[in-house]
């Protein structure tokens, strides 16, 4: 019962990214061939209210699920490890027409061939982790 609030709200976030049509694969391939200002306009708004949310979450020390201060901790600045993960995320984005969010949004609308592709995502997600401490971070 305890965690019915995020229930909540990943309904309401499935909602939300149905209709702003941000699940839809026309209007993603339409952002990917610019043509289209819609997804640009859902991915600013997005950064926006994260870069909004980080400060709020900095200036008022809030806490996570289980009272635990939330750290920010500083990232090596590296142009190249952005320009890879960037290309690979891109590409499965491209190719598949979905990011995480509206992938699973999508397979609960009834598009259930991006069952295969949320399994590669897990698979890519968990092979991510067996080699991270590999990786140049």
């Amino acid at each position: 019962m305890k965690y019915i609030k995020f229930i909540i709200l990943g309904i309401v976030f499935g909602i939300v990214m149905s209709k702003s049509e941000a699940i839809s694969w026309y209007r993603i391939q339409e952002m990917f061939r610019f043509q289209a200002f819609h997804m640009y306009g859902i991915i600013g708004t997005a950064v926006t209210l994260g870069v909004i949310g980080v400060f709020l979450i900095k200036k008022f020390q809030v806490r996570d699920f289980h009272d635990n201060p939330i750290q920010f901790f500083p990232k090596e600045k590296s142009i190249f490890r952005y320009l890879v993960g960037g290309t690979i995320f891109g590409l499965g984005w491209a190719l598949s027409g979905a990011c995480p969010g509206p992938m699973v949004v999508n397979i609960g609308y009834g598009y259930f061939a991006l069952i295969v592709v949320f399994f590669f995502a897990i698979v890519g997600t968990y092979l991510y982790g067996v080699v991270k401490n590999k990786l140049p971070h």
